[in-house]
């Protein structure tokens, strides 16, 4: 997985990830700023899921993405 690309282009995978994960505010995102790890987190903390779930969802969205 190429996280580069999202990192790169955060701007514009914002309201992507919002769609998807839409507790996320946008303080979080801002916060996050494209880092996978800061994501997997705020993932974790507002859905109250496992790491490896949250790893999981970002894993199957990321390859549902189209570049």
């Amino acid at each position: 997985m190429d996280w580069n690309r999202v990192e790169g282009n955060w701007m514009q995978v914002k309201g992507k990830i919002k769609e998807q994960w839409g507790r996320l505010t946008d303080d979080d995102l801002d916060v996050i700023a494209g880092k996978r790890d800061q994501l997997e987190g705020k993932i974790q903390e507002r859905y109250g899921k496992a790491k490896d779930e949250a790893r999981r969802e970002i894993d199957d969205w990321y390859n549902n993405q189209t570049w």
